[in-house]
């Protein structure tokens, strides 16, 4: 059954203007794809780090993981400085920061070095992860905002898609990721600078697109929120829309603060917060990250040579794209809820199937498992199906979820607070990863993912509400 499109489903509102509504949607987007290409280049780099800085195990795990300390910081600060500066100035300080980084990850020349570069590009990971889907959010109609806010993960995806298509057509260009490529640079290094150019495009895109008007509306600028709110909606709307978030900010008409999180009746933490940080926890507690970081590695573990495995990460890219699609077209008509429990159950499946499968495995001389062609074939199709659970749900409808769930008045604060769970949840994932690895092997780290998967299918039933179809003066805390 088709559904009408964005642009149909608009023409009972004729004056609003939905394809800039979309255009600056998706510019927004454009610090998903660099969040996802930043996250996603380590993982065809790890070898060439190893080599050039001599390191171990776990100082490669904290090289790989640094950036996540950069990005908790980053997901802190923007949420909280947004409400003081706006939106769209936190996203123009992560895209100068994304070009910082993908230059100084390239010419690093010691794991110091590195680490101060990536923990750069973590500021402006972590700031555009939460930015962006508040932005969106806070511009985009209640009938559509799922959708638009959805194409923020497919952003994410694609740039992970593309970081493993560069490193996987680099690395085959030179030889090996650890081979000199072009200018007497290692292959590994032109795998940070090819972020150069959408990170310059991110920046100059960010000047042609308005702030936030429920923003400009907290910090009393009503003839600007006017003027943007009437452009996006048209007069009528606008001014309707205008005088809504009035009504929602006038019940405590003090400027955003942190504090706002503690409801003032009872002393504590309001509820919305912890179920904010239980989403963004969760979503990393299942190890999606340890598939997208760490994917050369695991597949070298299990048998494949390193041109094989990251082709399979672009695979697993694609199948993410395709599965962000399917949410897309699904998102504000089922829901958020039912997605999240149906993709809860789907990857404690799955990723109970790639457990048996590395359990039944033994190793060789060399100290690397060896699995059966059936079980390699068992792991490689399950891990794959896992990734299409994970981004049919938990990937996009997270964060649309964490854009829209807070009231107006604790939005900056909630995203602060949630971002910041969700990047220290990512950084302990990343960095335990090796030692995991070296520790109780493939199937005990991946025991480990299921049993949070299990344990996600009931978070979301108890305490995940829906809010499909609410305009954002309609969420509660």
């Amino acid at each position: 059954m088709s559904s009408p499109s964005i642009a149909g489903q608009s023409a009972a509102h004729s004056g609003e203007n939905t394809r800039f509504i979309i255009l600056i949607s998706l510019v927004a987007t454009i610090g998903g794809f660099l969040f996802g290409y930043d996250s996603g280049v380590i993982n065809g780099t790890v070898d060439g780090l190893k080599l050039a800085f001599g390191s171990d195990a776990a100082v490669t795990g904290f090289n790989v993981a640094s950036m996540l300390l950069g990005c908790a910081i980053g997901a802190w600060f923007a949420g909280t400085l947004a409400d003081r500066y706006g939106r769209r100035t936190m996203l123009l300080w992560s895209a100068v920061f994304f070009l910082v980084s993908a230059w100084g990850s390239g010419i690093a020349t010691s794991s110091l070095e590195f680490v101060v570069y990536r923990v750069i590009g973590g500021f402006a990971v972590g700031a555009a992860s939460v930015m962006a889907p508040a932005y969106i959010s806070e511009v985009a109609p209640a009938r559509y905002r799922g959708r638009l806010a959805t194409v923020q993960q497919i952003a994410i995806i694609s740039g992970l898609f593309f970081s493993f298509l560069s490193n996987y057509l680099l690395a085959r260009m030179a030889g090996a990721s650890t081979e000199v490529l072009w200018l007497g640079f290692e292959a590994w290094r032109w795998m940070f600078w090819a972020e150069i150019l959408p990170a310059a495009l991110f920046l100059v895109a960010l000047f042609f697109i308005p702030e936030s008007p429920r923003y400009l509306v907290a910090r009393g600028l009503r003839e600007r929120a006017s003027s943007v709110l009437a452009r996006l909606y048209g007069a009528v709307q606008g001014e309707r829309t205008l005088v809504e978030i009035d009504a929602s900010l006038a019940k405590d008409h003090h400027r955003p603060r942190l504090s706002d999180l503690v409801n003032k009746a009872t002393g504590r933490i309001r509820p919305i917060v912890w179920v904010g940080i239980g989403l963004a926890t969760f979503q990393q507690f299942v190890g999606i990250n340890v598939v997208f970081y760490y994917g050369a590695v695991l597949w070298q573990a299990v048998g494949f040579s390193e041109n094989d495995a990251l082709l399979i990460n672009v695979l697993s890219g694609a199948l993410s794209i395709g599965a962000c699609l399917v949410t897309v077209a699904l998102v504000d008509k089922v829901g958020r809820k039912p997605l999240l429990w149906v993709g809860s159950v789907g990857m404690a499946v799955s990723l109970a199937l790639v457990t048996w499968a590395f359990a039944t495995g033994g190793l060789d001389a060399a100290g690397k498992l060896q699995l059966t062609p059936s079980m390699g074939t068992l792991a490689l199709v399950a891990a794959n199906v896992y990734v299409i659970f994970f981004n049919v749900s938990w990937g996009p409808v997270m964060w649309v979820m964490l854009g829209e769930m807070f009231p107006n008045q604790i939005r900056g604060s909630g995203l602060a607070v949630a971002g910041l769970a969700q990047w220290t949840a990512n950084f302990l994932i990343t960095w335990t990863f090796p030692m995991l690895l070296t520790g109780i092997g493939l199937a005990g780290a991946y025991g480990i993912y299921t049993a949070f998967a299990v344990l996600s299918v009931f978070f979301v039933l108890r305490f995940v509400h829906e809010t499909k179809g609410k305009e954002l003066e309609q969420m509660e805390g």
